[in-house]
């Protein structure tokens, strides 16, 4: 019974071993999850959209998931699909802060577009700000995508969503009042949406 016992424990813990190892060596499973909040503004020549997603994985690896570009896609539907899209560009990454004096949120450079990494002890909320030149906001329902390219030729990941915007938000984005706070919320749980039931999964600004 004795070397019975001891093989059996030897077994098991060779194949416990076998099962760490094969944990550590396995990729990374990257999961990305979209914010309740996206920021929109209307530039000098364009417009920003600004995006921060969680990027994280659940599983211990000896290798890590880089994450080498983003693309953010946004493509007008219904009425207005036949209007041009807009061409964003990762422009660089900003960092939120909140100003007492003029009770507003606003932003400031963190980070130029640069790849980075994302492990099981290292999550990332990288905050994006997207630029499209020659283009402004148009009233009426967008279809949009992020996605994070891969390093070691791994398939992106992709998040879609989609985006309601009101005239009046158009018009405030055009003519901000005050003139000094550009920026404007949309978000994808207001509770008057959720209970109607119609496209209550899309982002839409938080006063309409």
């Amino acid at each position: 019974m004795h070397k019975w016992s001891a093989t059996a424990a030897a077994v098991v813990a060779l194949a416990i071993s076998l099962f760490n190892f094969a944990e550590l060596q396995r990729q990374p499973n990257v999961d990305m999850v979209l914010p309740h909040l996206f920021r929109l503004e209307k530039s000098d020549q364009g417009v920003r959209f600004y995006l921060q997603p969680t990027v994280s994985t659940k599983f211990k690896a000896e290798s890590v998931e880089v994450i080498r570009d983003a693309h953010l896609e946004l493509a007008p539907t219904g009425p207005i699909s036949s209007s041009k899209r807009p061409a964003f560009y990762w422009r660089e990454s900003v960092t939120w802060y909140y100003d007492p004096e003029t009770n507003t949120v606003n932003n400031h450079w963190s980070g130029d577009p640069a790849p980075f990494i994302v492990s099981q002890d290292r999550p990332q909320q990288p905050s994006f700000d997207f630029w499209a030149n020659n283009w402004m906001y148009k009233a009426g329902r967008h279809e949009g995508s992020i996605q994070l390219l891969r390093s070691g030729g791994h398939a992106p990941l992709t998040e879609k969503f989609c985006l309601i915007i009101s005239e009046s938000a158009v018009n405030e984005l055009k003519n901000p009042q005050p003139p000094d706070q550009t920026i404007r919320f949309f978000r994808n749980d207001l509770p008057k949406f959720a209970s109607s039931g119609k496209s209550a999964h899309c982002y839409r600004r938080d006063t309409d």
